[in-house]
């Protein structure tokens, strides 16, 4: 299993409730990713995750700049290519779990370079974004969405790119493998129209969205629900990975 993370995110999660800075962004609550990665284990996987550049552990690139895939597409064929070469790894039967940026990312990478991805077996999508949608409700929410023209500029002078060049509908039609995709329904940052919109856009024969009701923060139960309801996620895998 190749684990990524979400923005503004690591490999082991974040820790909003640390205090700041982290409490500052969005929701001031824990993802913890380890306990996730126990499930895997536990169900008898091998692991192999990794921060984005910019992002944990990882050095900083393009300036210290995300773009929200743009870039970050060139760690998921990274990796996939020393999976490829590993010599244990390689002969092991390969899933993606591929989340918010790293989803984007993903599915950018599957676009630009899909022969190194055809032995993949299936992925688990949760929580891929559109960031157009996503900076209109953060403009929205700091009261300054009639400025959402200057957020794009600002982006492009500080040498990233427009809203719209940073969303998983973009690459979406270029995924064909079997994808499990999650998404809260009443997310405060993003709509269950847009999340619907990119799944539809997935090419995959096999797909399926599971919606996460009854509450609206993203954080603590969307990224955290696979941590704390790890059952449909196993059988899913168990169904492509036996």
């Amino acid at each position: 299993m190749i684990f990524n993370h979400a923005l503004p995110m690591c490999r082991a999660g974040y820790p909003g409730h640390l205090g700041e800075p982290w409490s500052n962004f969005v929701e001031p609550v824990e993802i913890d990713f380890v306990i996730q990665y126990k499930h895997l284990t536990d169900a008898g996987y091998n692991v192999l995750t990794y921060d984005f550049r910019n992002h944990g552990q990882s050095g900083a690139a393009n300036g210290g700049i995300s773009g929200i895939g743009q870039w970050e597409w060139r760690d998921c064929v990274g990796v996939k290519k020393f999976v490829d070469a590993h010599p244990e790894f390689s002969k092991m039967k390969v899933a993606l779990y591929s989340q918010c940026l790293g989803g984007i990312s993903q599915y950018a990478a599957i676009s630009k370079h899909p022969e190194l991805f055809e032995n993949v077996l299936c992925m688990c999508s949760p929580l891929v974004p559109n960031m157009t949608v996503i900076l209109e409700r953060f403009a929205a929410l700091q009261g300054v969405d009639q400025y959402l023209e200057l957020v794009d500029l600002e982006l492009l002078k500080l040498g990233g790119f427009p809203a719209a060049d940073m969303s998983g509908s973009l690459w979406a039609p270029h995924v064909k493998l079997p994808v499990l995709m999650w998404q809260v329904r009443k997310d405060i940052l993003t709509t269950a129209e847009d999340s619907q919109r990119t799944f539809d856009l997935l090419a995959s024969t096999h797909k399926e969205l599971y919606w996460i009701e009854d509450t609206t923060k993203r954080f603590e139960d969307g990224y955290n629900w696979f941590g704390r309801h790890p059952e449909k996620v196993l059988s899913y895998l168990a169904k492509y990975m036996s």
